[in-house]
């Protein structure tokens, strides 16, 4: 079977990471307000269900539209936000976190694109991508560059209430190391990052799109991120994948589907099997604003025993 690329879009050691860390960046995201208390959803027993939403042409909101026939919990538990960026700053050769405007709306408009989510209860997350620039995870030189670009992260999540950050080193066609004269990847970069993250990040999600130099290097000088994540997935859409990640089979989804594009008896066979194996995580891309209740029941049947339900 040939693979779709996903995107079809434009501990001493550790103890001592941890310690510079925590001393490099002062505050964590814990503090982090949602601006209303998250109300319970009702009881779903079955995986954890996960929307990617492209928010250069789809609504968060679409994420909160979805509701079980059995029982009104919510179908999706995770909405990522599709996609912020790495940039690369040629002036002082550092690598920033950028918005476009559509991502940048999304933040800026938090009360009405994000609390809506979380107020159901539905975790907010904002996935990160390369883009074309040579900056990616992978390649930060030093510690402290590593460090500081965890910290734009971590600010990030403070300032809009996020739930947390989803890192996706997808390619070279995204991140494209090398360019602007920067680095190709190295071993110790994204174990700084992730490292930098979680000590200052404790009670938020950090997810992996397992993809990608960065997915591939986990462990330096006898610190292992791996533990380090809340959630794992497969990249490919339409496939089953499991994560090459040591994490609880609770974490993992090896199944990964495209609303729309994936055929409904593929989506129902991959939640069946998530089921049928004790996987803990369901991944879909690409929701959009439409009527996609056909879609979604095709594996919610399999997942938690009810059709879907679309209110607009």
């Amino acid at each position: 079977m040939k693979f779709t690329p996903v995107r079809s879009r434009v501990r001493t050691a550790a103890l001592a990471l941890s310690a510079v860390a925590a001393l490099t960046f002062g505050t964590t995201a814990t503090a982090a307000t949602t601006g209303a208390a998250a109300a319970p959803a009702p009881a779903k027993q079955g995986p954890t269900s996960v929307a990617y939403i492209e928010v250069n042409n789809n609504s968060m909101l679409n994420a909160g539209k979805y509701t079980l026939a059995d029982g009104g919990g919510n179908v999706f538990d995770v909405a990522v936000i599709f996609a912020a960026n790495i940039n690369y700053d040629t002036g002082t050769k550092s690598a920033y976190l950028h918005f476009n405007e559509n991502v940048q709306r999304v933040l800026d408009n938090a009360a009405t694109q994000i609390r809506p989510l979380q107020q159901k209860g539905i975790k907010v997350v904002l996935s990160v991508l390369g883009n074309h620039q040579g900056a990616g995870f992978a390649n930060f030189p030093s510690q402290q560059a590593a460090s500081a670009f965890a910290k734009q992260l971590l600010d990030a999540v403070a300032e809009y209430g996020l739930d947390g950050i989803d890192f996706d080193d997808e390619y070279a066609e995204y991140a494209e190391y090398g360019n602007n004269g920067t680095a190709q990847p190295n071993d110790s970069s994204f174990v700084h990052l992730v490292t930098a993250l979680r000590a200052n990040m404790p009670d938020k999600i950090i997810s992996l799109y397992n993809i990608g130099p960065a997915a591939s290097r986990l462990s330096y000088g006898g610190v292992d991120v791996s533990t380090d994540f809340d959630y794992a997935w497969n990249p490919y859409y339409g496939t089953w994948q499991v994560p090459g990640i040591a994490l609880p089979k609770s974490k993992l989804s090896p199944a990964a589907v495209e609303i729309g594009r994936t055929p409904q008896s593929t989506s129902a066979d991959l939640a069946r099997r998530t089921v049928d194996e004790g996987y803990g995580v369901y991944l879909t891309y690409n929701l959009d604003g439409g009527d996609r209740s056909s879609d979604v029941s095709a594996f919610t049947r399999e997942l938690y025993g009810s059709e879907a339900v679309h209110t607009p």
